[in-house]
C-alpha cells in the first residue's frame, strides 16, 4: 500500500509560482516501479492530467496547456514528487491532486490511477 500526502498549494497572483509536494510512504519496493502523476479539477471540470514521471526512469509527460510552464519532478532520497509551477494564470486555479500508478508505461489516464492524496488547492488570482 501506498499513502501520498500533497502539500504547497495556495493563493498566488498570475505570473506568479508555486511548488507542490507529494510525499509517498509504504512499500519502497513498490514506489519504485510507479509513475507518479499530477492531475487537477476545477469547478464543473473533469480532472485532467497535468503531469507524470516515472520514478525509476525519471521519463516525464506533460499536458500542452503546462508544456515550458510546469516541471514535474522526483527525490528517491525524500520519496516526494514535486510540481514547480512558473508562469502561473488564472485557469489554473483548480484543485491538485498526486496520484501512482503501476502501469509499466507513462500513463495518462486518470483510471490508470489507484493511488491519490486527498488534494490541495491553488488559486491564482487575476
Amino acid at each position: 500500500q501506498v499513502r501520498l500526502v500533497e502539500s504547497g498549494g495556495g493563493l498566488v497572483q498570475a505570473g506568479g509560482s508555486l511548488r507542490l509536494s507529494c510525499a509517498a510512504s509504504g512499500s519502497t519496493l513498490v514506489m519504485y516501479t510507479m509513475a507518479m502523476g499530477w492531475f487537477r479539477q476545477a469547478p464543473g471540470k473533469e480532472r485532467e492530467l497535468v503531469a507524470a514521471i516515472k520514478w525509476s526512469s525519471g521519463s516525464t509527460y506533460y499536458a500542452e496547456s503546462v508544456k515550458g510552464r510546469f516541471t514535474i519532478s522526483r527525490d528517491n532520497a525524500q520519496n516526494t514528487v514535486y510540481l514547480q509551477m512558473n508562469s502561473l494564470k488564472p485557469e489554473d486555479t483548480a484543485v491538485y491532486y498526486c496520484a501512482g500508478s503501476r502501469s509499466t508505461v507513462l500513463p495518462t489516464l486518470r483510471s490508470d490511477y489507484a493511488y491519490w492524496g486527498q488534494g490541495t488547492q491553488v488559486t491564482v488570482s487575476s
